[in-house]
């Protein structure tokens, strides 16, 4: 089997197996085994191990000699791997995941913006400004999945002007809130302008030097998008569906 076609295979049975232990079908303390893996997905043993290995590394299962595989409960999983987020924010669990990633990230993107105003360099900053612009063209369009990958690479560069290995390690994180949200229908149709404006204040902050503005208007666009897809995540989830946030 060419080599694509095996990392596909593997690609999915990692993404089924995740998306059953984050919704509870297979809940901590459930057993597996590769020959169940094999069987079920009607994969190759190399296929299972992979996705297995995968998995181990996310603290989401642990091979016990002559039991399987035991899934873990949750206090085990890596909770900063993107897929994992991803999964999450895919099941039952997206309210309160959503809930968890804002309060994170109003932990580290204003102290990022803040880092950013002293350390960026002029590039950055020109990278910022452009993101900035494709935001406000995409967001007049309605093009969301435009509009999304220019969010993301405005956060993206925010992070790594911040200057600090770890912050930008983050970005991953980061960009899975994102599409998060546009994917699961919790952004409006056109994104609001004053959403826009205020990365327009940090890109703006940013190039003066200016650390307590480029802070504060970064606090100011977690918290508007925190409150907004933490509610309507939470109607969509007792509605039985996706919401779609106006």
């Amino acid at each position: 089997m060419p080599e694509v076609a095996v990392a596909a295979l593997h690609d999915d049975v990692l993404d089924a197996l995740g998306r059953r232990i984050v919704g509870g079908e297979l809940a901590a303390g459930a057993v597996l085994t590769l020959d169940d893996i094999d069987t079920e997905y009607d994969v190759s043993r190399s296929v299972s191990r992979e996705a297995v290995r995968v998995l181990a590394s996310m603290g989401m299962v642990a091979s016990r000699r002559r039991v399987g595989l035991t899934v873990q409960p949750r206090t085990r999983w890596q909770v900063f791997d993107p897929r994992l987020i991803r999964w999450r924010l895919d099941s039952e669990d997206r309210a309160a995941q959503l809930r968890s990633l804002g309060e994170l990230r109003s932990g580290f993107e204003p102290v990022a913006a803040g880092l950013a105003a002293v350390r960026a360099t002029p590039e950055q900053c020109g990278a910022l400004t452009a993101a900035v612009g494709d935001m406000v063209v995409h967001g007049r369009a309605g093009d969301l999945e435009a509009f999304l990958a220019a969010d993301i690479a405005f956060h993206r560069v925010l992070l790594e002007a911040s200057g600090n290995e770890m912050l930008a390690a983050l970005d991953g994180v980061v960009a899975e809130v994102l599409a998060g949200r546009t994917h699961h229908h919790l952004m409006p149709t056109r994104p609001k302008g004053e959403a826009i404006d205020l990365h327009v204040e940090v890109a703006r902050a940013v190039r003066a030097g200016d650390a307590v503005a480029a802070r504060a208007a970064m606090e100011s666009i977690i918290a508007e998008a925190t409150d907004a897809v933490v509610a309507d995540a939470t109607t969509s989830t007792i509605l039985g569906g996706d919401g779609e946030h106006a």
